[in-house]
């Protein structure tokens, strides 16, 4: 039986992998031209970092549906399922390219001050800036995926996934600035929110190999719920840790989601057994909260069950997530998806 610690390794090390390559393919596909400004800020976050799990998600499925050893084929003339060739790195690219707008304009919503160890973009440049590289990577994406040289009919359905995807993720920002004026959500409600907001580029990831290689409908039906269950599982798996991880781990104040009255599963679990959320901390600012004032309310939390509801849920949907993947050839790619699924909700900082 695998241990946590080697799957972790695994993963870590199939995502770093497949990380350099992607890292290479985006500056050739999103060049620093003129004006120089507006391109140096849409490359900004990318050249920050980020772990490229989605684009992996997006890789690692296309070498399972082929059935070909990772890491073995050429990512830009990868065989389709019916002869020919198409260049999935394109794909992978595009996927993370509209992440990389999602947190941008994210960052500009919230005012955060840092993301990925740098300024924001928006604190690095400024707000007009910020905004316009948030919707260039938008429209460039679409252009990335264009160039994957897929069958057309395939094309448009993967550009319908693309479009589809991008208006989730508003929608579900949309619920989720809503929520933080609302006393009550449901567990329902909040999970919606998180399929929306995170989970859809996940979904589009895992399905979008699929459509592209020529898979039939049944399959990519499956992988997109592969990836909105295990895109949820992440999203409450954030929930989790924001409160038990310590701060110089976490990069940010243990708690602040509770400081700033965001919902979560587990805040929502816990006013349905009769937790009064807003007692649970005094101070109204995240640089205002202390160590035990977060330790207090993790206390109450952990005493209404509330944390275990979040793990177990988390839990119950990398499972299904995985019994999804039963479509794809059983190969070393698909166990590398499922280690993947399980690495989302052990992971540490």
């Amino acid at each position: 039986m695998t241990t946590p610690e080697a799957r972790e390794e695994a993963v870590l090390e199939a995502v770093r992998k497949r990380r350099e390559r992607v890292n290479d393919a985006i500056p050739e596909e999103l060049p620093v031209q003129r004006p120089e400004r507006l391109y140096e800020a849409s490359r900004y976050l990318l050249d920050a970092g980020g772990k490229r799990l989605r684009p992996t998600v997006l890789l690692t499925t296309a070498e399972s549906l082929v059935d070909v050893e990772p890491l073995s084929t050429d990512y830009r003339a990868f065989p389709s399922l019916d002869g020919g060739t198409i260049d999935i790195m394109n794909a992978a690219v595009s996927v993370e390219v509209i992440q990389s707008f999602t947190l941008i304009h994210d960052d500009i919503m919230d005012d955060d001050d840092l993301r990925r160890g740098v300024p924001a973009v928006h604190k690095e440049y400024d707000i007009e800036a910020a905004i316009l590289a948030g919707d260039t990577l938008y429209s460039k994406a679409f252009e990335i995926m264009l160039e994957t040289g897929a069958d057309p009919d395939r094309m448009v359905e993967a550009l319908g996934i693309l479009a589809t995807t991008c208006t989730k993720i508003c929608e579900g920002q949309s619920l989720d600035v809503t929520f933080e004026e609302r006393a009550n959500v449901s567990p329902e409600e909040y999970l919606e929110m998180v399929e929306q907001k995170t989970a859809v580029l996940y979904a589009a990831s895992a399905c979008l190999p699929a459509v592209l290689l020529g898979s039939d409908d049944e399959t990519i039906e499956a992988l997109y719920g592969y990836g909105l269950d295990i895109g949820r599982a992440f999203q409450i798996q954030d929930d989790v840790l924001d409160l038990t991880v310590p701060s110089d781990k976490l990069g940010k104040q243990r708690g602040s989601d509770l400081v700033e009255n965001k919902q979560t599963l587990i805040t929502v679990h816990a006013r349905e057994q009769g937790v009064v959320i807003d007692d649970l901390v005094d101070s109204d600012t995240v640089e205002a909260v202390t160590e035990a004032e977060i330790d207090a309310a993790l206390a109450e939390l952990e005493k209404a069950g509330s944390i275990t509801y979040a793990k177990e849920t988390a839990e119950d949907l990398v499972e299904q997530g995985k019994s999804r993947l039963e479509v794809l050839p059983d190969n070393e790619a698909r166990q590398l998806l499922c280690e993947l699924a399980d690495y989302l909700i052990e992971r540490g900082y």
